[in-house]
């Protein structure tokens, strides 16, 4: 059963090599155990999103820098997210701010290849569809 997603909630990128923890403004007004929950659209970088330590990344034109400068030897660069999109799919069944809610089996693409999903949802609530 999908549990819902607030602040502080714990992810990991696929690329990152690092956890980092989820922020959530308080902007919808509904929280849970005193901690804002989340919908898809908390996926602004820096803002939602913070950085995963070291970026592993090929695609991350920071990597791919170093990496080339290290003639070919995969050299970690600071990661800064990149996520545009929102999480998907999100809890369609329970909405949030008029976006689906985000629950702890969203995922998350950053433009650098990595996949961010949640290690930890922050609480144990269990939405009902």
């Amino acid at each position: 059963m999908p549990l819902q997603v607030c602040m502080g909630a714990m992810m990991q990128c696929t690329f990152g090599m690092a956890p980092s923890s989820l922020v959530v403004l308080p902007t919808n007004k509904v929280f849970t155990d005193q901690m804002p929950d989340a919908n898809i659209m908390d996926h602004i970088p820096l803002t939602n999103i913070m950085p995963f330590g070291m970026c592993q990344s090929l695609a991350n034109p920071t990597v791919a820098a170093a990496t080339a400068a290290a003639l070919g030897v995969l050299t970690p660069m600071p990661c800064i997210p990149n996520t545009p999109a929102p999480w998907v799919p999100g809890a369609a069944t329970v909405m949030l701010g008029n976006f689906p809610t985000l629950d702890n089996v969203s995922q998350l693409m950053c433009m650098w290849g990595g996949v961010i999903t949640f290690s930890n949802p922050g609480e144990e609530t269990v939405m009902v569809p």
